[in-house]
């Protein structure tokens, strides 16, 4: 059992190749909202079932919530909420992008900078997720990322064709560092930490 394992900081700026992940300001309600509203026209709400604005509040001590912001123009593209099990040494998330913004490789970066912050510079020893057998491209992105499925409950439920079962999947940090030495390896970027200015011909990759 961890004794002294670290809380998590709640205002942080971290930051991956493509997004950083920040604290949940006023202004970003409208948007986070509209993410909900579109899902609900769409049958992304009964696969994934993430609410960015309704569902995932930091009402428990461990439990934060983050916008995703992508680096080049700081636009909020989605959010990523946070459970923590610092007696255990455990972590989950679930995460949202925006429709209009997926397919672009942010939510693999945001997941991969939590992993990185987390298992590097916050202590943690191991992820764990759920997904709704359902959702292939999540089950491919945490594939790709080095997630090992763990099992799939029994008591799954088949409505109107849709999968409705769990797939559990967990990563731990020795198997991230061996998967993505670069990330595990990088120096901590902290609060204050900004972007190197960039000329006028860039372009993101």
């Amino acid at each position: 059992m961890v004794t002294n394992a670290p809380r998590l900081v709640t205002s942080p700026a971290w930051v991956g190749q493509k997004v950083l992940l920040r604290d949940v300001r006023p202004a970003d309600q409208r948007t986070l909202i509209g993410f909900d509203r579109a899902d609900d026209r769409t049958e992304d709400r009964r696969v994934g079932g993430y609410r960015h604005w309704a569902t995932h509040r930091a009402d428990a001590a461990d439990d934060f919530h983050f916008v995703i912001e992508t680096l080049h123009s700081r636009t909020v593209v989605g959010s990523i909420w946070i459970q923590a099990d610092a007696a255990r040494g455990r972590f989950s998330y679930g995460i949202g992008i925006g429709a209009q913004h997926r397919r672009c490789g942010y939510a693999a970066d945001a997941v991969a900078a939590l992993l990185a912050y987390m298992f590097e510079q916050r202590g943690y020893r191991k992820c764990e997720v759920s997904i709704y057998g359902g959702n292939f491209a999540s089950l491919a992105l945490h594939g790709e990322l080095g997630f090992a499925e763990e099992g799939r409950p029994r008591d799954t439920e088949l409505l109107r064709g849709e999968i409705k079962y769990p797939v559990l999947m967990g990563i731990t940090a020795e198997r991230f560092a061996a998967r993505h030495p670069v990330l595990a390896a990088r120096p901590w970027r902290g609060r204050h930490w900004r972007m190197p200015r960039r000329g006028r011909h860039w372009r993101p990759s």
